[in-house]
């Protein structure tokens, strides 16, 4: 990250939230970055932070093995602020006391608000906040004022004058609704930031660095029709202009008539863009597997065949292009490690490695909602900028069982009248995801006074922030019943139709 814009530090100890308090900075215009709490004082001064935060976590700050930052942090002359066990630990470097709650809170609670302080300047009291804690600061160390309280803990606490300040609630989270105020408060009341983090701004220094990276050179982007690659090949486009070859390739695995609209798009966005009609040959690998990690794999395998195969006419090309996200990194220097394996990732993995470029990520700094908005300053199409996630295997891992040219041709018939009411009903842009899924049973069922033995297929529709969590959408039944009357009357082999109400965890989004 360019050191000219102002940063925030946020030292990670394993809170649920870490992610959320990074996405509230930016939201107010300071870029924030995420790093391990063991992080070495020289690799946080090397990001040259204006402020730190310290996060969250589900440790106690005495027990055995718990993680503690290095204690000079808070010598750095920069502004710091404890959040939840973060303020429990700079209580106990401080010569405070931090004790088992008598009474843990979780879920919401008021605080009320003793003195305003920079922290909680302007805010409303009692102030609504989320809490989740077992522990809680039971003593503040010497130098620190306490400014709001609950029943039964310490809520805020700050030292002006070392530039400290604590809280034991989650400012954080929508359940604070006056949080972004805090935010504000410690963003420009205490570290008096410019707030200098703008889209545009992005923009201009992202394309400085691809050309400065890429040179002469040329580079390849696969294209999946998503927001993330189709951002990050507009990005490196309006670098490096025709020297990008876009690549699109149709697996034969995607949605009802998407392979000409997106390929369409892509030409009126003005990409370099070439359309692969590859369904063949995709469907032909697939047949007669049943295994969820083998469809991955072969498909995976495939598409670098054919991506190879298109790469080597363009020439000599020395770079990729990937729509690498922000989370995707914050996953691989996690506090807790590296995510478990549940199954493999939806992106194509290995091809750097096997086609030997060099990595070019433009948005590895930025959150989802940052994407969409450098779409948007880029002029990208609403369709492509506002499309609801889609798996790098297609339909593949919709369809439970063999995947066959008639066993695709029914479930994009399916998923297609899914979109068109999700549509309808003003809903596609207010959901995260939305699509149907083709069983692998067969039901009995009643049509035109005859008996039926057909098709079963369950529609998925989820509420979430980032994917790495969600909820089942609560559609409106009227939405319901008509997907379900039209899939069972225009859908030829379905006589049933479910809707799958399951969370992520302990369910996945995707049932493949």
């Amino acid at each position: 990250m360019p050191t000219e814009h102002e940063t925030v530090i946020i030292l990670d100890f394993g809170g649920q939230y870490t992610q959320l308090e990074a996405r509230r900075v930016r939201e107010l215009g300071v870029y924030s970055e995420i790093l391990p709490y063991n992080a070495s004082l020289d690799d946080i001064r090397k990001k040259h932070p204006s402020a730190i935060i310290l996060s969250g976590g589900p440790s106690s700050v005495y027990e055995e093995g718990a993680p503690h930052c290095d204690r000079q942090v808070l010598d750095l002359g920069v502004p710091v602020l404890g959040i939840c066990y973060g303020f429990q630990l700079i209580a106990l470097y401080l010569g405070g006391e931090v004790s088992p709650s008598n009474r843990r809170e979780y879920g919401h609670a008021d605080v009320e608000i003793k003195s305003e302080g920079k922290l909680l300047a302007g805010l409303r009291s009692p102030l609504k906040a989320w809490m989740s804690h077992g522990d809680n600061v039971s003593l503040p160390p010497p130098g620190f004022a306490v400014t709001a309280t609950t029943e039964r803990a310490i809520a805020a606490a700050e030292d002006p004058a070392r530039n400290l300040y604590g809280l034991q609630f989650h400012p954080e989270v929508a359940h604070t609704p006056q949080g972004k105020e805090v935010f504000k408060n410690f963003l420009e009341g205490v570290c008096h930031l410019r707030r200098d983090w703008t889209m545009k701004s992005f923009i201009d220094t992202a394309v400085d660095d691809i050309r400065g990276r890429v040179g002469d050179a040329h580079a390849v982007c696969g294209l999946s029709g998503g927001v993330d690659s189709s951002v990050a090949a507009a990005l490196v486009s309006r670098a490096i202009g025709d020297r990008q070859t876009c690549i699109f390739v149709d697996t034969g695995l995607l949605r009802k008539n998407e392979f000409d609209q997106v390929l369409e798009a892509y030409r009126e966005m003005d990409l370099n863009v070439i359309g692969v009609a590859a369904g063949e040959r995709f469907l032909t690998r697939l047949a007669g597997v049943t295994d969820p990690e083998r469809k991955r794999k072969i498909i995976g395998n495939e598409f670098i065949e054919v991506f190879q195969e298109q790469a080597r006419k363009r020439g000599r090309v020395d770079f990729l292009v990937q729509g690498t996200l922000y989370p995707d990194v914050i996953e691989s220097i996690s506090v807790k490690g590296p995510s478990a394996v549940i199954k493999s990732h939806h992106n194509v993995g290995g091809l750097p490695e096997k086609m030997h470029l060099k990595l070019v990520e433009p948005l590895r700094e930025l959150f989802k909602d940052e994407v969409r908005r450098v779409g948007r300053e880029l002029g990208l199409p609403e369709d492509i900028i506002n499309r609801q996630p889609f798996p790098g295997p297609g339909l593949a891992v919709r369809i439970l069982g063999e995947v066959t040219p008639d066993r695709v041709a029914l479930l994009q018939d399916a998923d297609h009248i899914v979109i068109e009411e999700i549509r309808r009903a003003d809903l596609y842009d207010k959901i995260w995801q939305s699509f149907a899924v083709l069983l692998p049973v067969s039901t009995v069922g009643v049509m035109g006074d005859g008996r039926t033995y057909d098709s079963v297929v369950a529609i998925r529709a989820v509420d979430s922030v980032d994917g790495m969590t969600a909820d089942w959408a609560r559609l409106p039944y009227e939405v319901l019943q008509r997907i379900s009357s039209r899939i069972v009357s225009e859908v030829r082999g379905v006589n049933r139709v479910t809707y799958d109400i399951s969370s992520k965890p302990p369910s996945t989004i995707e049932w493949e």
